[in-house]
């Protein structure tokens, strides 16, 4: 995997808003990268921002889509990956949330999304989340067609400062209301290592409304799911994204096989106690 694909800041034309990858993958799961790029169209003129504001964070997560291809191609998973920025639509929120079209970032106004119209809101609900929406709904369908359950993993980056304070946290493990998974992987990576502070819903949790992904493909079809986020000094380059990629295959591969064999364990006990009676 080449370096300019790892670290590509503008993987899509005008016209493209989603890219799936490796549809066929015969892995349990699904990667989605909501943030993975920073590209807006022409026809919203930057939303009135530099090049060096769409650089930074506000537009996109850093170095999230190179650990998602990384684990795409580890887990032999499919890849959804939303190819224009969140400030044109956040495609983690649903349509009614102001922040799915959001008017300030951090600390910075994004001058092409205020007193936006319905008109203009409606637009990118339909020419942005809508196919986003569809394309992680057929990924799903085609993966779950057969019985199978695959696990959802969306993949976000933070930064080491947010309005000015430090956070201490450098990867979290987010859930809803299902936090099947995200307990169990948080104990399979730090079984691996003890080199970074792991916390569960942080930096952020439900109350900031990051979990729509989650609350609207995996809980209604009684998915496990994750949303990783992962401090972006962290994954800054194609040494560090691939070896976070590694550990958190490593960790993935066995939460899976954990919580796989605990049903296993839970359905003979059942079976047992059944005959019993």
């Amino acid at each position: 995997m080449s370096n300019e694909l790892l670290n590509s800041v503008d993987n899509s034309t005008p016209e493209s808003v989603v890219k799936t990858t490796n549809l066929s993958g015969n892995g349990e799961y699904v990667i989605i990268c909501e943030h993975a790029s920073n590209h807006i169209p022409s026809e919203y003129n930057n939303l009135g921002l530099s090049d060096s504001d769409i650089n930074q964070h506000i537009a996109w997560d850093p170095g999230a889509l190179a650990v998602a291809q990384h684990l795409s191609k580890q887990l032999d998973a499919p890849l959804v990956e939303q190819c224009v920025s969140r400030l044109v639509y956040d495609c983690n929120r649903p349509p009614e949330a102001l922040n799915a079209m959001p008017f300030q970032s951090e600390i910075f106004e994004i001058p092409g999304n205020a007193n936006l119209s319905q008109e203009e809101r409606d637009k990118r609900i339909n020419g942005v989340y809508k196919p986003f929406k569809d394309a992680v709904s057929k990924c799903l369908d085609q993966k779950t067609a057969d019985g199978h359950k695959p696990v959802i993993i969306t993949v976000h980056s933070f930064t080491p400062i947010y309005k000015g304070q430090e956070r201490d946290v450098e990867i979290g493990f987010l859930h809803d209301k299902d936090s099947r998974f995200a307990d169990q992987l948080i104990k399979s990576f730090a079984a691996q290592t003890s080199d970074y502070a792991l916390r569960l819903n942080e930096p952020y949790a439900p109350v900031d409304g990051v979990t729509h992904t989650l609350t609207e493909h995996a809980l209604p079809r009684g998915l496990m799911n994750v949303m990783l986020e992962i401090r972006n000094d962290l994954i800054s380059d194609q040494k560090t994204q691939k070896q976070m990629a590694s550990l958190l295959n490593k960790a993935i591969k066995e939460a899976k096989e954990a919580l796989d064999n605990q049903q296993i364990q839970t359905a003979s006990t059942t079976k047992q106690t059944s005959l019993g009676n």
